[in-house]
């Protein structure tokens, strides 16, 4: 009888030993979910009506975005700093957060989500000193997606020359992402380019990023450890990377769709958001 090229091992616990160390990759320790505001006593707050109908029109405007209807703003203004301060506390920092600047300019849009889901804070800042400062609902502010496309780059600059050294694939990849944009159409499903599964090389991801370019939108999800979402400058397409809580790359991929899903709140997002800050407003009214 031959030899079995393959050694027969009995399979079961303790039969198998490692001789090398696996090096695993960290897996996230910390995932960020709903934490109820701390709200100060009904009767403290007695006098807070301008900013208890802030709170009734976001709640309207929470109906409207849950029934699929487009949402809207509430400009704060105008809003004494005792009634802001309530807000703020009842708002809170939610995990997902925004940041529209351009070099060379003073003037910085900056986009927090509230512990209500779909829920924004955008404040715009010159100088250092803030001009603007409003409530938005809805999926993802639309600011975000105006800049993207005013952005977008329609004219085509090849790379010309001979390629920088290392860098083997990425032209493909590029003309493949410039196929997609090409064919991109309202209501499409995402066409996601996994960078982590493919033979790249740093060199590649580099050259990558120079033919895509970036724009100016910064999106920062802390969800399941952290996401990062940038604009690049062609049509409805974008950059997004996952980070575990070491910050260690564990997802790079390119998304050619109007805006990824990691960084709008989903339908039923908005109806969680909807119930729970109605219970905030219940508490509120026993004053």
């Amino acid at each position: 009888m031959k030899a079995f090229p393959i050694p027969v091992v009995a399979l079961g616990p303790g039969t198998q030993t490692e001789e090398e160390t696996l090096d695993y990759l960290p897996m996230p320790k910390d995932m960020d979910t709903y934490r109820a505001p701390i709200l100060p006593e009904p009767e403290e707050i007695a006098d807070r009506a301008a900013a208890r109908e802030v709170l009734l029109a976001v709640l309207g405007l929470l109906d409207q975005a849950a029934a699929g209807q487009s949402g809207g703003q509430v400009n704060l203004r105008a809003l004494a700093p005792e009634d802001l301060q309530l807000l703020n506390q009842v708002l809170g920092e939610g995990e997902a957060s925004a940041l529209v600047r351009e070099d060379g300019s003073s003037l910085e849009v900056r986009i927090q989500e509230s512990v209500f889901a779909g829920v924004w804070r955008v404040m715009s800042f010159k100088d250092g000193a803030r001009v603007d400062d409003a409530i938005e609902v809805g999926p993802v502010p639309g600011l975000l997606q105006m800049v993207a496309e005013e952005d977008a780059e329609r004219v085509y600059r090849p790379w010309s020359g001979p390629l920088p050294p290392n860098v083997l694939n990425a032209p493909m990849l590029v003309e493949e992402i410039r196929d997609q944009v090409a064919r991109w159409q309202p209501g499409r499903d995402p066409h996601v380019v996994n960078l982590t599964l493919l033979p790249v090389s740093p060199e590649d991801i580099a050259y990558l990023d120079h033919q895509l370019g970036t724009g100016r939108v910064l999106m920062l999800s802390r969800g399941y450890g952290n996401c990062r979402i940038t604009n690049t400058r062609l049509p409805h397409c974008w950059r997004v990377v996952y980070y575990n809580s070491m910050d260690a790359v564990i997802l790079n991929t390119v998304e050619v769709v109007d805006m990824p899903e990691v960084a709008m709140a989903a339908p039923e997002d908005l109806r969680d958001s909807h119930e729970r800050l109605s219970d905030v407003l219940g508490y509120l009214e026993q004053s």
